[in-house]
């Protein structure tokens, strides 16, 4: 009996001990935890980003000529005066603002214009077979065959400024232009520079 008490006792005491060192090894670990640490790490300011400016640009021009007629040797010669425009211009733009300074005549006193005054511009248009103008009845009237002929030249030329080859075709009033002044110049369509140059002398 006093064996059976003994044992008791010492279940006891094996139990109670490994309670207390349960109990001492969770105080042990918890005093330990790692504490966290503030961050001391400093943020770098963000730079602004920076939007360069565009640099502004002249506007790009395109230039035709008017062609007036200069006594060189009492002979007639084509030479021209340049007209500038903007390239936010269409070529027919660009066309009409050469034929009108060449229907106001020139401003310059050695070269001259045998084309009538009053002639006006009805209509200009670049198609795919040519450069069509169309002018009012004032261009046919008035002068001898050297002033039609130098009035004709200054209209194909004038024309033909964009493209020295190009196709002009001509009209007075709508109707196509067949023969020109008394003589009856003929005036063959299209025509083109060399056209000109071929059949005509100044």
């Amino acid at each position: 009996m006093r064996l059976g008490l003994v044992g008791i006792l010492s279940v006891v005491l094996v139990l109670a001990g490994g309670s207390g060192a349960w109990w001492a090894w969770r105080s042990v670990t918890s005093s330990t935890q790692p504490i966290a640490q503030p961050n001391t790490s400093t943020t770098q300011p963000v730079q602004p980003q920076t939007v360069p400016t565009p640099t502004s640009q002249a506007p790009v021009e395109q230039t035709a000529q008017v062609y007036w007629l200069k006594d060189v040797n009492n002979r007639f010669e084509l030479v021209p005066s340049q007209v500038t425009v903007d390239t936010a211009s269409q070529p027919e733009s660009v066309l009409e603002a050469a034929f009108e300074q060449l229907l106001q005549g020139p401003s310059a006193t050695d070269v001259a214009s045998t084309i009538p005054e009053g002639t006006n511009l009805r209509s200009l248009s670049i198609e795919s077979d040519g450069v069509h103008v169309d002018l009012s009845q004032e261009f046919i009237q008035g002068g001898g065959s050297t002033a039609m002929t130098g009035r004709l030249g200054q209209v194909i030329y004038t024309a033909s400024s964009l493209d020295a080859n190009a196709r002009v075709w001509l009209s007075v009033d709508g109707e196509p232009l067949e023969t020109l002044g008394g003589e009856g110049l003929i005036v063959d369509q299209p025509m083109t520079r060399a056209d000109f140059d071929q059949n005509f002398a100044l």
